[in-house]
């Protein structure tokens, strides 16, 4: 028994003193991949990364956006070129007027009332220019600005999410390719020890209990191998997936692993300070502000509007000679009645990540993103929360009336589908306090 105790200190010295050396492979022919830092691997999954490229895209599109609406400041100009042949008599008739070649034979009766085909060739120049609406240019203009800053945040976040998952991934490579390397070696060690025990057991050194518990002890190592090469690989397709590689390549993180310094301040400074810089909470603050905004815009609908408008014209039957002509004026137009349309147009309370109401389908999808992330297996609806809003409120008293309101139920029958709920409730109660009634 001494000599195995004697060996179970060679194999400890063999597994803290020898150096690990890297390669999670068993084939030692297969090709070493080449080296992977940490920095690199950020690196690439921040250029490569499937979200960080959509979130550029979106904020190219939100960009276009902003230059539409600043367009509202500036007048519209457009050219037009159009040809015409008519032999109805007003229309005849004052084509000729504009091609200012009216003669005094075209007064005659017959000809008035049964004119010749005429043709007539168009260019004409318009322009128009809002010289007041309310504001709503300027509003949407400035919604459009901070809808960028929006998408930038948007697009910041993006980029910190995937350098984080991005680490974890590393790390955990790292780690698992350490776990292969510390079994494998136990294992040939383990291995040795059992030849050993093995050869000393055929001599009548030791009993056949060491030498079952000797591989014992190989087996449960070969299984810790087998699950160690798993993690490998699960954290080798993670990190794939993080630097958007699409493929399963092999890889080689060579960066350690060292000790960090030690976190200075109390947990409520690193709130405070999350609190100030994450992007998330100035994207709420933006949305509040779009909203904001939303109602003057509508408020502003009750406003007068008014346009400077301008045409210039040419006009010619064969371009041989040509006539001109203009038009200026300003044009004012005030909202008397619009259905209400105008006074129900009502700033969205949930905004997207570009600032837009957000759809039903999006908050469904919402709620089931993190009723999987919590690890339940129940299917869970947002109509569902909403019913089991109502439900909670009858239950602890509160009266339909209200509950009608705060659901927004247009009629109290409506409401009163909960209230078989509630006296449920109430019996299940009542059978509680009294359980011999």
């Amino acid at each position: 028994m001494k000599a195995i105790r004697i060996h179970y200190y060679v194999l400890l010295f063999f597994l803290f003193s020898f150096p690990l050396f890297a390669g999670a492979a068993d084939d030692q022919n297969e090709p070493v991949p080449e080296p992977l830092s940490l920095t690199e691997a950020i690196h690439i999954a921040v250029e490569q990364n499937p979200e960080i490229k959509a979130a550029r895209f979106q904020m190219d599109a939100v960009k276009s956006n902003s230059v539409i609406a600043q367009s509202g400041f500036y007048p519209q100009l457009n050219f037009s070129q159009s040809f015409s042949r008519t032999t109805n008599p007003m229309w005849a008739f004052g084509t000729k007027l504009d091609q200012a070649a009216i003669t005094q034979g075209d007064f005659d009766p017959a000809r008035l009332n049964d004119p010749d085909p005429i043709n007539n060739f168009t260019s004409n120049f318009s322009a128009s220019w809002s010289v007041f609406e309310g504001g709503r240019t300027k509003l949407g203009w400035e919604q459009a600005k901070q809808n960028l800053s929006i998408a930038s945040l948007t697009l910041e976040r993006t980029r910190q999410n995937v350098i984080v998952q991005t680490a974890k991934a590393y790390v955990g490579l790292v780690l698992a390719q350490k776990n292969i390397m510390v079994t494998k070696q136990a294992l040939d060690t383990s291995n040795a020890n059992l030849n050993m025990i093995r050869s000393r057991y055929n001599s009548g050194f030791v009993v056949k209990s060491d030498l079952l518990r000797a591989m014992v002890y190989i087996a449960d190592l070969e299984q810790q191998q087998l699950l160690a090469e798993s993690r490998f690989k699960i954290n080798e397709a993670m990190l794939n997936a993080s630097m958007g590689t699409g493929e399963a390549d092999p890889l080689n993180p060579v960066t350690p692993l060292t000790i960090g310094s030690e976190i200075i301040g109390t947990i409520d400074t690193w709130i405070d300070t999350a609190l100030s810089k994450r992007p998330e909470m100035e994207n709420l603050r933006l949305k509040k502000e779009i909203a904001k905004k939303e109602v003057e815009k509508s408020r502003a609908g009750h406003y007068p509007d008014v346009n400077l408008i301008g045409n210039y014209e040419i006009n010619s039957e064969d371009f041989s000679d040509s006539a001109d002509n203009y038009t200026i004026g300003a044009v004012m137009r005030v909202n008397i009645f619009s259905g209400n349309r105008i006074s129900e147009e009502k700033s969205p309370l949930f905004l997207s990540h570009v600032g837009t109401r957000m759809t039903t389908r999006s908050i469904a999808r919402m709620v089931d993103k993190y009723v999987r992330k919590s690890g339940l297996i129940q299917k869970i609806s947002p109509h569902g929360i909403r019913h089991s809003f109502a439900t909670h409120l009858l239950n602890s008293g509160a009266d339909l009336r209200s509950i009608q309101e705060l659901l927004g139920h247009k009629t109290l029958s409506t409401t009163q589908k909960y209230t078989h709920l509630s006296i449920g409730h109430l019996m299940e109660q009542y059978d509680k306090a009294h359980p011999k009634a």
